[in-house]
């Protein structure tokens, strides 16, 4: 049995490794110079510095990762306040509500490329080329869908006669769903609101093409640090770093109230 739970370690240990590895390079060349970058046997111990960081934070990616932060951030909040109650309405409904989510998520399913003129060309003649609100608004269309095709999954399962009783208990509507049936599909909202947050945070399709430098993402930033005159390895590993924590602590943010609505009953007794 002990070395049946060793065995088990043993490979979960190993998978981790194998799985974090590039990540872990990547943040280990981010601190390297391109001398210990290239150097051939590669050096094991090495003398970190944070060059890399301060020529990045003193270009244009400094702004850049601002308007990822502003676009990823109003968009998934404004995709959860619109998507969630869309998706309770729809597990209520009694009738072809399943050719409607089917409609509703066909809008996920087509690649991108199917709508990058439709969106250029009505962008431009609203003006909302390189702007932070036309990201916005492109990032809540597709993730809408999203929040509506997984919340409805989540509402479906919650027992009706929870929010039944607080409604004989004189709870309204509106509180209801607030305090009831939301704490019951926690779960729920935190992985689609993780999953938003991705989706937006590391769209790079989109972003190329919409925005010139005035809403320029994080991830199209660090592209630029390819050109004509070389790759600069220190400031694209310091940039894909950068561009990879906020990602990595927006989950472990919210991986406590997932974990919370994983274990805590709706039902007591």
């Amino acid at each position: 049995m002990r070395a049946n739970r060793i065995i088990i370690h043993v490979l979960a240990i190993g998978l981790a490794a194998l799985v974090l590895a590039p990540f872990l390079w990547l943040v280990r060349m981010s601190f390297q110079t391109n001398a210990d970058i290239f150097a051939f046997p590669p050096h094991l111990w090495f003398s970190p510095t944070w060059a890399n960081y301060a020529a990045l934070w003193q270009s244009e990616f400094r702004d850049s990762f601002v308007n990822s932060a502003v676009v990823t951030t109003s968009s998934t909040l404004l995709s959860m306040l619109v998507g969630v109650p869309a998706a309770y309405a729809l597990s209520r409904m009694r009738s072809r509500s399943n050719a409607l989510s089917l409609w509703i998520i066909a809008s996920r399913l087509a690649p991108p490329t199917a709508f990058a003129i439709p969106y250029f060309l009505a962008y431009r003649d609203l003006h909302l080329l390189d702007t932070r609100l036309g990201l916005v608004v492109i990032y809540l269309t597709f993730n809408i869908s999203l929040v509506i095709w997984l919340m409805r999954s989540f509402f479906e399962n919650t027992p009706r006669a929870l929010e039944e009783a607080a409604w004989i208990d004189g709870a309204g509507f509106w509180r209801a769903l607030v305090s009831v049936v939301l704490p019951t599909a926690a779960p729920g909202l935190a992985a689609t609101a993780i999953l938003c947050f991705v989706f937006s945070w590391n769209d790079f399709f989109f972003a190329l093409i919409l925005t010139r430098s005035n809403a320029m993402t994080a991830p199209v930033a660090v592209v630029n640090f390819m050109n004509y005159a070389g790759w600069e390895w220190g400031r694209i590993a310091a940039g894909g770093t950068m561009v990879m924590l906020p990602v990595l602590v927006f989950s472990l943010f919210v991986r406590r109230f997932l974990i919370n609505g994983l274990t805590a009953g709706a039902v007591k007794g």
